[in-house]
């Protein structure tokens, strides 16, 4: 979420200070639902000054505007922390369901597949693997700007993923290899693919016959948010009795990268990459081990299923996935 320090209404709740929604918010019939838009965009910038620049208002007004919106719901949404604005924990867990109601009032008024993106203004946010922007964010940018200009796209990386975030509106799309069964999501399978090695130009690997016992020899550098230092390419050695000599770790695909053009350290790399594999002029080879295959996709939150602006998202994804 977006934060700033600009100013905020007068006089905010604590954050230290417990609420929840107030008796008065229940019983009051009369609320206006045009609320939910001012509520959807604060919680989405998290700050005034984003929510009054989202809905064309100035900062003035839009201060009264969260006012309002405190006193409809009985608590204060946003409260300042250090010098920034954070959610309270009511506002966290209604804020699904403020996106979800406006998607749906969206596709009341739009009628099935009129709505016209360039004249859509949202953020839709893509949680998965950090090689996933580093390969297709460029695209999928240029067909932002050229399809739906008002459409931001942001990306989170697999860190975030500890939580439920397409049942809670965290992120509308995650791409990568998804083993999810639950029902409340769809999932979209685009290919399958197994992983490969990755080295730089005129590595010795290169030369002559690449043999199990071989590849295990080099140096290996592994891949890992969590700091882990084996994976399923390990099992498939240990069934052969070999050990891959592992010399060290990165939290990051693009970090392994430009390691491994200026070393002789052997990587790994999913076929999807190749476009940036290529670019940065490393060299991938097949494994000579049999490999579980790696199925791509993507899920989205079934309340998104009609939505024109997330069936866009989705088709730009397949699109740029299955180009390469």
């Amino acid at each position: 979420m977006t934060q700033s320090s600009d100013p905020e209404s007068p006089h905010p709740p604590s954050p230290d200070t417990p609420h929840s929604p107030g008796p008065d918010a229940a019983r009051r019939p009369d609320v206006d639902l045009n609320l939910l838009i001012a509520l959807d965009a604060l919680l989405d910038e998290g700050s005034v000054r984003g929510a009054a620049r989202r809905l064309h208002l100035s900062e003035p007004a839009m201060s009264r505007t969260l006012g309002r919106v405190r006193k409809a719901l009985g608590d204060p949404v946003l409260v300042r922390a250090g010098r920034h604005m954070v959610p309270t924990p009511y506002a966290l867990a209604v804020r699904a369901e403020v996106g979800a109601v406006l998607d749906r009032a969206r596709a009341v008024f739009a009628g099935p597949g009129a709505q016209d993106l360039r004249t859509v203004e949202r953020t839709l946010t893509i949680v998965g693997q950090d090689s996933l922007a580093a390969t297709y964010a460029p695209d999928l940018f240029a067909r932002a700007a050229a399809e739906a200009p008002g459409v931001r796209l942001r990306f989170l990386s697999e860190s975030h993923l500890d939580a439920p975030v397409l049942r809670e509106g965290v992120a509308d799309l995650e791409v990568g290899v998804i083993d999810t069964t639950a029902p409340e999501v769809r999932v979209e399978h685009f290919l399958e693919d197994t992983m490969m090695g990755l080295v730089r130009p005129g590595h010795p690997l290169l030369e002559g016959e690449l043999t199990p016992r071989r590849f295990a020899a080099a140096d290996h550098l592994t891949v890992s948010r969590k700091g882990r230092l084996a994976g399923p390419l390990d099992v498939a050695l240990a069934e052969r009795g070999l050990e891959r000599r592992v010399v060290g770790n990165v939290g990051t695909y693009p970090a392994s990268l430009f390691i491994l053009l200026r070393t002789d350290l052997v990587g790994l790399a999913t076929g999807w990459m190749r476009p940036l594999t290529d670019e940065l002029g490393l060299v991938g080879f097949p494994i000579p081990l049999p490999l579980p295959p790696l199925r791509l996709a993507m899920a989205w939150h079934p309340r998104h299923d009609a939505d024109p602006a997330h069936a866009w998202l989705r088709g730009c994804v397949r699109d740029l996935v299955r180009r390469d």
